[in-house]
């Protein structure tokens, strides 16, 4: 079956100063990459900017999508958190408004439009793509 693959990494450096982002998209024998710097963010914000930035990518939604993350943050996110923050109109269990909740809105818009299935790979391992997001984040932040 085909299917799109993404492959998504945030970086900062010295947190809170600098700040980069990748997606690397895998689709038959194409791959694209995709990578930026923004200011005044974190690393939690980068890693959903490069899910957001490779899913806007994607023109169609004719095939799955799986997206390969290092961060437990936005795996957490689908797996447990989701459907209580949205019940509860994007509050926490303790009330508090969630963090990151212009970009938590978008992303959750954006996976209502495809098939996803979101996995975690343990990040600077040994998957290639993984690797390669991560150095080319790393050195959006240093850029920044």
């Amino acid at each position: 079956m085909r299917k799109v693959i993404i492959y998504t990494d945030g970086s900062c450096l010295w947190n809170p100063w600098k700040w980069g982002w990748c997606a690397l998209l895998k689709f038959k024998d194409k791959e694209k990459i995709i990578s930026g710097s923004e200011n005044n963010t974190t690393n939690n914000q980068m890693e959903l900017t490069a899910i957001i930035k490779a899913l806007e990518e994607v023109k169609t939604n004719k095939y799955p999508i799986e997206i390969y993350t290092d961060s437990k943050y936005v795996l957490d996110w689908i797996t447990k958190w989701i459907k209580n923050w949205k019940k509860n109109w994007w509050k926490t269990s303790n009330k508090q408004v969630v963090k990151n909740k212009d970009l938590w809105e978008k992303l959750d818009k954006l996976f209502t439009n495809f098939n996803v299935k979101i996995s975690w790979v343990k990040g600077h391992w040994t998957d290639k793509y993984n690797n390669l997001v991560d150095e080319i984040a790393r050195k959006e932040a240093l850029n920044s």
